[in-house]
């Protein structure tokens, strides 16, 4: 039994769902914000499902962003679990911030951002008061059963978070995907920094893709999301969506037609109206883009003596 749970955000997003699930335990799905608002409206949809806080034994989180997972330590016999990589969220440690801040800065200089811009390194924090800071009781990883929920199935699901994970019922044919896919925006895949340094910046776009042809793989009925109603033609929203983000990428493919650009100059013909106010998520968009094209094979890169990319028609 799928029991939904509306709560109110600060964020343009509007209201986030969490999903209390029974089986063997008593599940609740994402967490909403850490803001009273959200409080409220979690004691008002326990009530309503003549449920109380201290009966919820599992917190499960689709992801680490604050509109899913603030209220972490309202729930005082629950164990939380998740991606591994929540974790450095949650915990919030100095040695994180300081390597978070360290990825951003590079990643600016890189995409050719001038230094008047570099103040959104702190932007990218999020607000972390929003999220909770418990750590993780328990990872999941793909393909696990997820714990006291026979027949269902985690699947990591990465691109719009590097925690994403999606929640399968093959025999009922039932996901709840978070922000996986969304009924009426696409969901943004965000440049966050890799658990590994070593790793590498996470080609969220490309991950994103391949997180939503998983769900092309298998005979999904209903998709219970993040934000929005129910989804029940899945397969159909998501075969438009590939199709708009790849129109998308060719619009940024003639942008490189007569001269070689940086990150920040196709953002800022791509976005002229809005990308001073959401730098991050603008960048984040274009990156995607770039990185599309470059996996196709329509675009060359190339670095200046300054550090900055550059990207050219092929």
């Amino acid at each position: 039994m799928i029991t939904r749970i509306t709560i109110p955000t600060p964020f343009a997003v509007g209201d986030v769902h969490s999903y209390l699930v029974q089986g063997d335990v008593l599940s609740l799905i994402d967490v909403g914000p850490k803001t009273p608002e959200a409080l409220e409206a979690l004691n008002r949809g326990f009530t309503e499902a003549n449920r109380t806080f201290e009966e919820v034994e599992q917190i499960i989180l689709t992801h680490h962003h604050p509109d899913h997972a603030g209220w972490l330590d309202a729930f005082p016999n629950a164990r939380v679990l998740g991606h591994a990589y929540n974790d450095a969220w949650l915990r919030r440690d100095d040695a994180f911030f300081q390597y978070h801040d360290a990825f951003y800065l590079d990643r600016l200089k890189e995409e050719g951002v001038p230094a008047e811009y570099y103040h959104w390194v702190e932007k990218m924090k999020r607000p972390v008061t929003l999220m909770g800071n418990r750590p993780l009781d328990m990872e999941l990883r793909d393909m696990d059963e997820v714990p006291g929920h026979p027949g269902w199935i985690v699947m990591e699901t990465l691109g719009h978070a590097q925690s994403h994970l999606s929640f399968w019922n093959e025999t009922t044919g039932e996901l709840i995907g978070g922000d996986l896919l969304l009924p009426k925006i696409s969901s943004n895949p965000l440049i966050e920094p890799p658990t590994d340094p070593s790793d590498g910046r996470p080609k969220s776009m490309l991950q994103y893709n391949e997180s939503l042809r998983k769900l092309l793989e298998i005979p999904v009925k209903r998709v219970y999301p993040g934000h929005g109603d129910p989804i029940d033609d899945a397969h159909t929203l998501i075969v438009e969506r590939l199709e708009k983000q790849h129109n998308r990428a060719m619009q940024v493919h003639d942008m490189l037609a007569e001269t070689a650009l940086s990150t920040f100059e196709v953002t800022q013909r791509l976005f002229p109206k809005v990308y001073e106010k959401e730098l991050g998520l603008t960048l984040s968009e274009t990156i995607g883009q770039l990185d599309y094209l470059l996996e196709e094979g329509l675009i060359n890169e190339t670095k200046r003596d300054d550090g900055v990319f550059l990207y050219g028609q092929v």
